[in-house]
């Protein structure tokens, strides 16, 4: 049994197997940017995100103040930095609970059939009914603010999304002439899953999880908006927003649009990136 019959190409094949947009370019370019200001946050940060100076409120940009203040004088800049780590791990921790309970809930189904996959689908599908945003609501309601209960709510409404995607690809996979040479060999189904069928079926995955993310930055945002997701001390752009409400009342809405942009085009970023696989996936199995 060869590698060529039981491996599609690897990652850096499909790196390379076509040439980059100057928009996925730039959305890349994007991607690695906030990812390294969220990493780099405290080194880079000018201030501390909580400190209150009153005398600087709603002040515009500054050599102090490089992006101007809130309305508790708060550093937006520093706020930005900061709250790119929140903004981050929440839609990470989303992700990572959509996408190794789905990915194992439509594996068992695919690979099982019968009874199993009914029940399994059956469960995803009442699960994709339910609005996630609704569900993490409800979730927040019961447990109060913080980032945990929404994390965990939006990765259930998630899951469906992921299972059902690895369900069709794994019943794909299972079709295949090298599973059914591995049975006869008496390989296990769980051997064959985890090292011939799931990474193959990596990469697509891999792409849908990367679209989740974004959308799952936006819900969260959304959710902080509401006064409903991180408590109000903690940076975040969602919760900038929130906060810098009455900033634009007052006629100084940069505190509220900064965090406003940002949201926006990091999940446009995530999107086409994850777009982008999935397209050079697809062309790749044709």
């Amino acid at each position: 049994m060869t590698a060529v019959l039981t491996r599609r190409p690897g990652l850096a094949k499909l790196r390379a197997s076509s040439g980059r947009s100057p928009l996925h370019l730039a959305c890349l370019t994007l991607v690695g940017l906030v990812v390294a200001a969220a990493l780099l946050a405290p080194w880079l940060a000018p201030h501390d995100p909580n400190t209150v100076d009153l005398a600087a409120a709603l002040a515009g940009p500054s050599a102090g103040h490089p992006l101007g203040a809130d309305t508790a004088g708060r550093d937006t800049l520093s706020r930005l930095l900061l709250g790119a780590r929140t903004s981050l791990l929440g839609p990470l921790g989303v992700v990572a609970v959509s996408t190794l309970v789905g990915v194992a809930v439509g594996t068992a189904a695919a690979w099982r059939g019968g009874r199993l996959d009914s029940l399994l689908s059956r469960s995803t599908e009442l699960v994709f009914a339910f609005p996630g945003m609704l569900l993490a609501i409800l979730v927040v309601s019961v447990y109060g603010e913080g980032l945990l209960a929404p994390v965990a709510a939006l990765g259930v409404a998630y899951l469906p999304y992921v299972s059902r995607l690895t369900r069709s690809l794994v019943l794909a996979e299972r079709a295949r002439p090298y599973v059914s040479a591995y049975l006869v060999q008496g390989h296990s189904g769980l051997q064959i899953c985890l090292r011939h069928v799931l990474p193959n079926i990596a990469p697509v995955v891999l792409a849908q999880s990367t679209i989740n993310f974004g959308y799952a930055l936006m819900d969260l945002a959304g959710l902080s908006f509401l006064g409903l997701g991180v408590p109000p001390l903690t940076p975040d752009w969602g919760r900038m927003v929130f906060d810098g409400q009455t900033a634009i009342q007052h006629g100084y809405p940069l505190s509220a649009i900064l965090p406003c942009v940002l949201v926006v085009l990091t999940v446009v970023a995530f999107n086409v990136v994850g777009e982008r696989w999935a397209d050079r996936v697809a062309r790749r199995d044709r």
